[in-house]
């Protein structure tokens, strides 16, 4: 069997809130969750690492956003 060669060796998986809510734009769609784990595993299991941030940013700029 022919070794395909991989691009990369490790990745970071930038994923914002907004990429896991549900069809009504919030919340965390259980569906999609697993969906994503699934292509997440595919792609560790042909041997890239990979590191998953999930995101939140936008409440913690607005949380850093209000005066004090």
């Amino acid at each position: 069997m022919e070794t395909e060669k991989k691009k990369y060796k490790r990745i970071m998986l930038k994923l914002s809130g907004e990429a896991l809510a549900n069809d009504k734009g919030f919340g965390i769609d259980p569906e999609v969750v697993y969906r994503l784990a699934g292509e997440i595993k595919e792609a560790s299991d042909s041997g890239i690492e990979i590191a998953v941030v999930v995101g939140g940013g936008r409440q913690c700029i607005q949380h850093l956003a209000k005066p004090m």
